[in-house]
């Protein structure tokens, strides 16, 4: 690529797999463009941890998961065959064994928390309102045209690991959780 504009953009569409051109409004293209804002997320959390930080390799893999993701999102249903791109079968599981993992290590959680206390949990919670967006949207093009359920559990459970982490640094950071009530369900039971 001798350059990096192309022009081909300024009647306000855009391409999509496929060669399709849609409007940069489309429910496709804001789907795609949350993932996109996640995934830049992930890599600012990624700069603020070392090299050889536990979570690199976990995050890494999840911005390729989320490239994937774009990519099939970025094509209509009807095309998705002619995708060459595939997520893992075990995708989903294997962020729930991540959750868990990192859950064991933290306290039990009975109240809804302030997010912040350090950099990297403030991020980390970034991260995971970001994930709920993304979500929100592509269940929004999901009515209009089928996302494959895997991506979008996928979404659901980033959210969770990204609220987790978060606690488990606060914990890690010796940061007091800043509490703004404690869950409903557990105040009935008092």
């Amino acid at each position: 690529m001798n350059r990096i504009y192309t022009r081909t953009g300024d009647n306000g569409t855009t391409a999509i797999h496929g060669g399709i051109r849609v409007a940069k409004t489309d429910i496709r293209i804001e789907a795609n463009g949350c993932v996109d804002e996640l995934n830049v997320a992930i890599g600012s959390i990624r700069t603020l941890l070392q090299p050889d930080h536990i979570w690199q390799p976990l995050l890494r893999d999840i911005q390729l998961n989320l490239m994937t993701a774009m990519s099939l999102v970025a094509t209509r249903s009807d095309m998705r065959d002619r995708n060459p791109n595939e997520l893992a079968n075990d995708l989903v599981d294997a962020l729930e064994r991540n959750i868990d993992a990192i859950n064991k290590e933290c306290s039990p959680a009975d109240s809804f928390i302030l997010p912040g206390g350090t950099q990297l949990a403030a991020s980390l919670h970034q991260a995971r309102v970001l994930a709920r967006k993304a979500e929100r949207w592509l269940w929004r093009l999901n009515e209009v045209d089928n996302v494959p359920e895997a991506i979008l559990i996928y979404l659901n459970r980033l959210s969770d690991l990204f609220f987790i982490m978060a606690r488990y640094e606060l914990q890690q950071a010796e940061c007091k959780e800043e509490i703004w009530r404690e869950f409903g369900y557990k105040r009935k039971l008092k």
